[in-house]
């Protein structure tokens, strides 16, 4: 950034000096469509045809042409290595009217309202020259659309004839429909489709032709007509069924053939010499059954299954054609499925710098040793060893936290359902894995208190689909020790019983439910949205079990106090995507957690937060809220103290290029975290009828460093309204940006890895 500010001062004066005196540099071209009637989707046709605008003028960054620029520049004798860096990095080569072929782009814009039924219509193109500059003016007069009266399909009495006959019933084509090639071209891949799930293998969208009549209409109307080509192959029109399903647990390239050890599990051959996965097992991903008739989608999800066992480097299904006379009517097709293994065992060293939501970051080893197919049914168990070191940053005025971690842990993953009682998984989309995990970690939080920690979980995860995920653990145990407790840590929990009981807590046992809707991962959606909803329950189990054994101390299970809460969260988010990398992000957060029984806070690893560079930016880690409330002093002892069992919050993101990897954003965030219960130590803290005049509002910019696969955040905000403040002094009434103490006391700067939602 600071070598553009000189370059940015050195473009403002123009480019204009730099353009050759027989040329003249091409700013760009406006459409202007005129008509007198409305058009259905007239935005969506609008665009099409601006799309079609070519060539696209040199591109500008903040209002100045830095890339053309840069290019000039270049041609210097010397043009230097600050020049150089430019040239390489944003340098673009300058578009001049004389590359601009209006005759060309006319054509186009005709061509593709003709596609859309506009027939008839007329383009002109008038060229604005200024002295060094030129755009083009282009004027489209539009006739009124050719609309669908009818849709019909020529019948004949073959097998095909019948299967697109009962398709057509579930078409998107409609009357009134505008003629549009897009239209026919999608609704001959919906047949495609539809007809090779049932069982035209050889079947091509190619083969069906439309035509359009307008001979039966004075006025702008027509019918459309779908035929069968007459001259498709016979192996094109027939449906084909599965006669042999063979699998190779264990294939490769160079060894195929020498299996001969076959084993017959429902019409499902398994071929293997050594027994490298249990065919009882294997069968159950296969959809494809024998002597039905051939089905894509089936093979499709059959493969996607297959690889979701996570144990095969590649899955090839090949369907090789058996009967090419087409013996009374049909095909028939042997399903052979290749299955190439991953290596079984792996050991993993890793040095990671990890960065975390609570601003602890640090150095951590890990080392990890892999067993995939454990017990010949595609089981995956883990090993994972952890040391690290981690200390608190942004912390402001507060005195850093650190803490050593060392910690062993062990999974273990079964990709299908295991219960006492045999359940027959119906998802077709994936197979819901077990997972049982195991594991115990030493916590130093130096200066403070030591943890020793031993948790147990037994749950299933799944898709539902491409969007859809759940996760849900019936079985859920956490067991924490603190011990060696500091004098001031003491003090601290002696001065907020509140906070005691948080940290006494800390046997919990319960379920927990995760589902998540995601669709923000397709980059090319105008409009797209993520939900995800946490449940967790905790302690109801164990009251029940204490009362049916008629235990007297109903607050302790075995000897330990444990946890009675229920929580719940949801997350909402939502994508303006304006271009693939220009978007407005929106997130609402809500979260609330309700301790009963034996716990009047929630324990202190499952209370609520806010601060921080994933949530409001203004305000760091922990230092807002719970509601009013107003801390004394800046102390490592606030940390403990600013948290919650409620937490709202409201995140509004302008995210922009500046220039190749390097983004940039404006953002506003509301939001705080409230107590269930008063409590005395922390006034203020309860959530009440007036919970909105206690939001925090901050807003700042942002910069990103985001080479796809991993980003780096810079994030610099100021608060606009702090709720510790009094009322009437809460929003913010002065900017000092040239006060250094009022940069140190407003200004607060986030670093993070990924984007904050």
């Amino acid at each position: 950034m600071a070598l553009l500010i000189p370059v940015w001062f050195l473009v403002g004066c123009g480019v204009s000096k730099f353009i050759p005196e027989d040329e003249k540099l091409y700013t760009g071209a406006t459409l202007e469509i005129n008509r007198d009637f409305s058009v259905k989707g007239f935005k969506a046709i609008n665009t099409e045809l601006e799309g079609l605008l070519e060539p696209k003028p040199n591109s500008k960054i903040l209002g100045m042409r830095i890339g053309l620029w840069s290019y000039y520049k270049m041609q210097q004798e010397k043009p230097g290595f600050i020049n150089r860096f430019i040239y390489k990095k944003l340098g673009e080569d300058p578009v001049y009217l004389s590359d601009v072929e209006t005759e060309k782009t006319q054509d186009l814009i005709l061509n593709r309202l003709d596609n859309n039924g506009f027939f008839f219509s007329n383009v002109s193109a008038d060229v604005e020259a200024g002295p060094k500059k030129a755009l083009v003016n282009y004027s489209v007069d539009l006739a009124e659309p050719y609309q669908l009266a009818t849709y019909q399909y020529e019948k004949d009495s073959s097998a095909i004839d019948r299967s697109i006959r009962d398709l057509l019933d579930k078409t998107e084509i409609a009357e009134g429909d505008y003629f549009s090639l897009e239209m026919m071209k999608n609704e001959r891949v919906r047949l495609n489709d539809a007809l090779k799930n049932k069982g035209f293998y050889n079947f091509n969208p190619d083969f069906l032709i439309f035509e359009a009549d307008t001979n039966q209409y004075k006025d702008k109307r027509f019918d459309l007509f779908l035929r069968l080509k007459q001259n498709a192959p016979e192996k094109g029109i027939v449906p084909y069924e599965i006669q042999n399903i063979r699998v190779y647990p264990n294939y490769s390239s160079d060894k195929y053939g020498e299996e001969t050890d076959t084993t017959l599990v429902d019409n499902v051959m398994v071929i293997q010499n050594e027994m490298t996965f249990r065919p009882d097992l294997l069968d159950q991903y296969i959809l494809i059954e024998k002597d039905s008739l051939y089905n894509a989608k089936n093979t499709r999800l059959t493969s996607s299954r297959l690889t979701g066992i996570g144990n095969f480097r590649f899955v090839n299904l090949r369907y090789i054609e058996t009967d090419t006379s087409l013996s009374g009517g049909t095909g028939k097709l042997d399903a052979n499925i290749y299955l190439t293994p991953l290596d079984k065992r792996s050991i993993r060293a890793e040095l990671q710098g990890v960065s975390k939501s609570n601003n602890f970051a640090g150095p951590t080893l890990l080392l990890n040793y892999r067993n995939r197919n454990l017990f010949k049914g595609g089981e995956t168990f883990d090993l994972t060893a952890e040391v690290g070191y981690e200390s608190q940053i942004a912390s402001g005025d507060r005195e850093s936290l650190s803490a050593f971690e060392i910690g062993l842990k062990g999974d273990l993953i079964f990709p299908r359902v295991v219960f006492p009682i045999a359940i027959k998984e119906r998802f077709a989309y994936s197979v819901p894995k077990t997972k049982i995990s195991l594991g115990t970690e030493y916590q130093d939080r130096r200066g403070y208190y030591k943890l020793n920690t031993v948790s147990a979980t037994y749950g299933y995860f799944w898709n539902a689909n491409r969007f859809v995920y759940h996760e849900i653990t019936p079985i859920s145990l956490n067991f924490v020790d603190i011990s060696n407790t500091s004098s001031e840590f003491e003090e601290i929990l002696e001065n907020n019983p509140f906070l005691r009981q948080s940290f006494e807590h800390q046997f919990i046992a319960g379920i927990t439910y995760n589902f998540a809707y995601n669709k923000l991962m397709d980059k090319y959606r105008e409009h797209s949205i993520y939900f995800g909803a946490n449940l967790d329950l905790a302690g109801g189990g164990l009251r029940l079990v204490n009362n049916i054994f008629n235990n007297n101390d109903q607050n302790k299970f075995l000897g330990f106090n444990y946890a009675q809460y229920n929580k719940g969260d949801i997350d909402f988010r939502y994508y303006w995507r304006f271009t693939e990398e220009k978007l407005l992000a929106v997130r609402l957060f809500g979260g609330v957690g309700l301790p009963y029984g034996n716990s009047v806070s929630l324990p202190f690893a499952k209370q609520f937060f806010s601060g921080g560079p994933n949530s409001i930016r203004a305000f760091r880690i922990r230092s807002l809220g719970p509601g009013s409330f107003t801390p004394e002093s800046e102390t490592t002892a606030n940390y403990f103290d600013q948290a919650g069992d409620i937490r709202l919050e409201g995140n509004l993101e302008f995210r922009f290029p500046i220039f190749s990897y390097l983004k940039g954003a404006t953002f506003v965030d509301v939001g705080n975290v409230w107590l269930v219960n008063e409590n005395e130590a922390l006034p203020g803290g309860k959530f009440g009828k007036d919970w909105f005049k206690e939001l925090a509002v901050g807003a700042g910019i942002g910069l990103r460093v985001d080479i796809e696969f991993f980003v780096i955040r810079f994030d610099l905000a100021t608060p606009l309204r702090s709720p510790s403040l009094p009322e009437g002094e809460r929003w913010a009434s002065e900017f000092k940006l040239q006060d250094s103490d009022w940069r140190n006391s407003n200004l607060v700067f986030n670093f993070a890895i990924g984007y904050p939602f």
